[in-house]
């Protein structure tokens, strides 16, 4: 595939292209990432979060939810290229969950595909992603928080603001990064409305 074809490609044709190049049962992080050509950051953001959305699905969130907050990280950081470590790139996700994840995933990313366009496209170029960065990893470290179907919301999140960042539309950045912080907005409430619950058992 010649680089022309691949940047004119829809960003699901080439979540369902990838799946179809797998070979054998199994295959890494590291494979992955080498695969995504140009956008990567975008495109690797995008398949990383895209299981973290399905509810009470456990596992495959927890096995991609570091590498997410590393690759967060390092947009944070002002990198161009994104790169794993030796130990999270050897992660390994089945090749049957990565059709499976293309084949449901795929209807939504085009419902996103047909109302995006370029628009506000500063938040998508630096120096305003690194803030969106920023934003990535406290959406990142609540995917790790174990609790039932706490991957959902965020994942969603940073699926919004993957296909902003890839379709160069500040609007679904802004919409990615709002639900995002809503709901690390309910955790901390949560959080201190149950601390202040077992103080008041306790008698402290």
């Amino acid at each position: 595939m010649t680089a022309q074809s691949d940047e004119a490609m829809a960003i699901s044709q080439r979540l369902t292209v990838l799946a179809n190049t797998a070979e054998g049962d199994e295959v890494t992080l590291a494979w992955i990432l080498s695969h995504l050509h140009e956008r990567a950051f975008g495109l690797f953001l995008l398949v990383l979060a895209l299981p973290c959305c399905i509810p009470f699905l456990y596992g495959v969130p927890q096995v991609v939810a570091l590498p997410l907050m590393f690759v967060s990280v390092q947009i944070l950081m002002g990198r161009t290229v994104p790169w794993l470590p030796q130990k999270l790139a050897a992660r390994t996700v089945t090749t049957a969950s990565l059709q499976n994840l293309a084949s449901r995933a795929g209807p939504w990313l085009r419902r996103i595909e047909a109302v995006s366009r370029p628009r506000l496209s500063a938040l998508t170029r630096r120096p305003m992603d690194q803030l969106v960065g920023l934003a990535l990893v406290l959406f990142s470290a609540s995917i790790l928080v174990p609790l039932p179907a706490t991957n959902t919301v965020p994942g969603f999140a940073v699926v919004m603001i993957s296909m902003g960042l890839l379709q160069r539309d500040g609007i679904l950045v802004t919409l990615g990064s709002i639900i995002g912080t809503a709901w690390i907005g309910t955790l901390l409430f949560a959080g201190a409305t149950l601390a202040s619950l077992i103080r008041g058992w306790l008698g402290v």
